[in-house]
């Protein structure tokens, strides 16, 4: 077992990205904070080289209370690429100064700082040749694609629905779906997303109000990776029995109820051969990571207020020097 990290082994203090109060960006204040502890028998401390943002995090209950408990002020941001700098007593597999990736849970203090706890269980090591900025932004996008897929039942030359198939979920459900033999009808919002889907590897790409096209019953599952309000046009889409996934909220039951399809939402766990998977798959260099913009930690809060304001698709990445 390694020898457990002591309160004199790290800072006290730190740089950190908060909130106080709950609210958006507007609440976000880059200060000095309080260090993490010595990491617990099965956590490791990392010192933060990029962290994703999840913009939907400051609308979720869990971000602001654990059992009904005011967490504030909080650390957002949870999906983090780092270096090791201490271990918990039973971490195996790992060493102080490897640098690795993974994802932070949800209900507690995130990567936005200059140094985060994790649990051993939500960390891999990063591939050598991939940026911590990639890393990062691959985490929760790629592993949500992957178990979205999972869900799917969906098997080589079936047909998926892919809404908003160039985001940064979205991406991956292209890629990983072209790569499983599935034949994949993308949806994408202006024509200059057209190109990039078919280099995802979508079969067929539908451009805005394209999706009049959509015959109905015509796919034999359908993800929904553009966000809230899944419209009535993806339930019809899909095949009676087949199956609906939403990522960003609960699925419709009526619209669900009368396309006669099995409309499922779910919450990503990150498991650790997911985790390694994801690490192969970035280390062969075969999936593309999108990466919208990069902003230092301490210009934070204007990269969680930039939602909507850039063109690009992918992540937006807070860096740590």
């Amino acid at each position: 077992m390694n020898s457990p990290a002591t309160s004199d082994d790290l800072p006290k203090q730190m740089m950190a990205l908060r909130a106080h109060a709950r609210g958006g960006p507007e609440q976000l204040r880059y200060e000095e904070a309080p260090a993490p502890a010595a990491p617990g028998d099965s956590e490791v401390c990392l010192q933060v080289r990029a962290a994703a943002i999840t913009f939907d995090e400051l609308t979720w209950p869990e971000t602001w209370e654990a059992d009904g408990v005011d967490r504030t002020p909080i650390i957002p941001s949870h999906e983090v690429s780092g270096v090791v700098t201490a271990l918990g007593a039973e971490v195996q597999g790992l060493s102080v100064s490897e640098e690795v990736f993974g994802l932070v849970p949800f209900n507690r203090n995130g990567a936005a700082a200059e140094y985060v706890l994790v649990p051993a269980a939500n960390l891999v090591r990063k591939p050598d040749g991939v940026s911590h900025v990639v890393a990062a932004a691959a985490v929760l996008p790629a592993l949500t694609a992957s178990e979205a897929l999972v869900h799917s039942r969906l098997t080589n030359d079936q047909r998926l629905l892919v809404r908003g198939a160039t985001g940064a979920v979205g991406s991956f459900v292209t890629q990983f779906a072209a790569r499983m033999g599935i034949k994949v009808t993308a949806t994408v919002r202006s024509a200059s997303a057209v190109d990039r889907a078919k280099r995802y590897g979508a079969d067929e790409v539908l451009v805005g109000d394209d999706v009049t096209r959509l015959d109905p019953a015509s796919c034999d599952a359908a993800i929904d990776a553009a966000g809230a309000g899944t419209p009535d046009w993806a339930y019809r889409g899909v095949r009676p029995g087949g199956r609906l996934i939403t990522l960003q909220e609960p699925p419709d039951a009526d619209l669900a109820a009368a396309a006669g399809v099995d409309a499922m939402f779910f919450i990503v766990d990150p498991h650790p051969e997911e985790l390694q998977r994801l690490a192969d798959q970035l280390a062969s260099g075969d999936i593309e990571v999108p990466i919208a913009q990069t902003y230092p930690l301490a210009e934070g809060g204007e990269a969680y207020a930039a939602r909507g304001r850039t063109q690009s698709p992918g992540k937006i990445i807070l860096t740590v020097p």
